[in-house]
């Protein structure tokens, strides 16, 4: 989808922050005290957790709003890196949002180690029935997968393209050396650094931890220090800093449906909310998030505003 840019919104693109912080966050330590129970809302408390970028943000907040309007009390925290919600669960977080192969991934690893087979690939269906029991023995299931998927993605310089010859894709970059930006958890990854090093043949010589999609690694490209950084395919701000996204030509990026993963006895006792999240889910697609998306991170509007602009026209609340 072609956005044409302004420069109104060059410059709030430019001047926007990649963390937006939720109103009603958590801080470090959740509260894991659970009013227990029931279902149907009656002011019982659910913690919701994800990553701190504004997708992922953004979504959270529409599951935060959904559940708050049926009379949950909602808390929210959004934290760097996905390994530090999913080992608070199910005990202490009752929901996550979240990516459909990052989990996986990460479950993997965790359960197989680092050198273990990967179980995720671009099969959305395939993906969900190898995680499915890794999830189970740790009190986790998942709900239905949306069709949006948001995968990872890399973005150069418009002026490094033109010395390239003119690149699009990630195999325009063989043989190159890069500084790589991206977010910490990079490195050994298929759909990272080593897919980039193995798939691709392009060697990262340095790899900075900057975060996804973050001003850091923005920043860390746009001023030379990086070559290459690391967003997501919904990325609206990209032509506007004057920065050009990759294709991914030899599909090392899995399934990445935004998906909500919850504690197997929470939703055993809230069928309401899977009910309510499962409808969320299939409402959303790439571009009602993409056009989201440009209100949050170009146009600067509130998050909260932006998630519940959408429940109301989907109906949802």
């Amino acid at each position: 989808m072609t956005r044409i840019p302004t420069p109104a919104r060059l410059l709030a693109a430019l001047a926007v922050s990649a963390t937006l912080v939720l109103s009603g966050c958590a801080g470090d330590d959740l509260d894991d005290d659970k009013s227990g129970g029931g279902g149907g809302g009656d002011g019982e408390k659910v913690t919701i957790a994800s990553q701190d970028f504004d997708e992922a943000a953004l979504v959270t907040e529409m599951y935060a709003q959904l559940l708050g309007d049926a009379g949950y009390d909602v808390e929210t925290q959004l934290v760097g890196q996905r390994d530090i919600y999913l080992n608070q669960m199910p005990d202490n977080i009752d929901i996550a949002s979240d990516y459909l192969s990052g989990i996986a991934d990460l479950v993997n690893t965790q359960a197989n180690g680092a050198d273990a087979e990967p179980i995720s690939s671009n099969d959305t269906q395939a993906t969900i029935d190898a995680v499915t029991p890794l999830l189970a023995d740790k009190g986790i299931e998942l709900l239905d997968a949306s069709p949006a998927n948001s995968q990872n993605a890399y973005f150069i310089t418009e002026d490094y393209a033109e010395q390239l010859g003119g690149a699009t894709a990630l195999s325009d970059l063989e043989g190159e050396s890069v500084t790589l930006a991206a977010n910490k958890d990079c490195p050994g990854r298929a759909d990272c650094q080593a897919g980039l090093e193995d798939v691709y043949g392009i060697t990262v010589a340095k790899f900075l931890g900057t975060g996804f999609a973050s001003q850091q690694t923005y920043d860390s490209v746009l001023n030379g220090e990086s070559d290459l950084g690391q967003t997501g395919t919904l990325d609206v701000t990209l032509e506007d800093r004057g920065l050009l996204l990759l294709e991914d030509d030899k599909g090392i990026q899995p399934a990445q449906n935004f998906i909500p993963a919850v504690g197997s006895d929470f939703i055993a006792d809230h069928e309401d909310v899977a009910d309510m999240l499962n409808e969320l889910m299939a409402a959303l697609d790439n571009e009602k998030l993409g056009e989201l998306l440009v209100r949050v991170t170009v146009d600067r509007e509130s998050i909260e505003d932006v998630a519940g602009d959408f429940l109301q026209e989907e109906g949802l609340i």
